[in-house]
């Protein structure tokens, strides 16, 4: 198995947190005996100092990229971006704040190293008391709602499809984001369904997890998740994620 990995981190406004969280991942992967790594740094339109940041480290340290979007577009988009321009035989994106510790990445890797397995996603849901700081009572209700919904709907067994970290074997990343249509909040159920329906086995796996004040997430853009969920089974039932794959970046469509 190749052992070749690559790191996106989609970053909107993150000026103040980037440059502690790109030193925590050069700091692990220089602990680790991967072969080749790179980390992508995708700016989804930030308004303050987040490219500026991302280039700085990139000119310290090799084997990182900033990719740009155009304009804000969410961070579905932002991930498809990153997940089909890296190179790494195994694509992990994380959320900008690590709430979950990049050192979590060990265990989605134990899940896919001597098994059948092509997507290892973190879960809070397994395992709760792995959750250090947990969200406020809404948030963490409010999730709970949407994972109930979101199996009677699209019908994936998956405890939690929102946690930020998960990896993906190089052909299921293709097939998955190249076929993503959702750009914002939904956009992880729908990646997820479609791997399930492309053939790919999905392991959920316990990790760490520490709430980070500062969410981009607003009750509206929570709100519309619900929505995109219909979007996913309509998409599905239109057939939309049975057409041939377009494995380009976003960006150059």
């Amino acid at each position: 198995m190749t052992r070749s990995l690559s790191i996106i981190v989609p970053a909107y406004n993150e000026q103040s947190r980037l440059p502690g969280t790109l030193q925590k991942i050069e700091e692990y992967l220089g602990a680790t005996a991967w072969e080749f790594v790179e980390i992508l740094v995708v700016d989804d339109g930030s308004s303050d100092g987040t490219v500026a940041v991302a280039e700085a480290f990139a000119k310290t340290v090799a084997n990182v990229r900033v990719l740009r979007n155009p304009g804000n577009r969410g961070k579905g988009y932002s991930v498809r971006h990153g997940m089909l321009a890296a190179r790494g035989e195994w694509r992990l994106f994380t959320d900008a704040d690590l709430s979950a510790p990049i050192g979590e990445l060990d265990k989605l890797w134990a899940a896919v190293e001597h098994g059948n397995i092509q997507v290892a996603i973190g879960s809070r849901a397994v395992d709760r008391s792995l959750i250090g700081v947990h969200q406020s009572p809404f948030r963490e209700i409010s999730g709970r709602i949407f994972n109930v919904v979101m199996q009677v709907a699209v019908g994936l067994r998956i405890s939690d499809t929102q946690c930020g970290f998960k990896l993906f074997r190089a052909d299921a990343a293709r097939e998955a984001f190249s076929r993503q249509l959702i750009e914002r909040w939904g956009f992880d159920v729908e990646v997820l369904y479609i791997a399930r329906k492309r053939g790919f086995k999905i392991a959920e796996v316990p990790v760490r997890w520490d709430n980070v004040e500062g969410s981009k997430l607003s009750m509206f853009s929570g709100a519309n998740a619900f929505v995109e969920l219909a979007q996913v089974r309509i998409n599905a039932l239109q057939g939309k994620y049975r057409r041939e794959s377009n494995s380009g970046t976003p960006a150059s469509q």
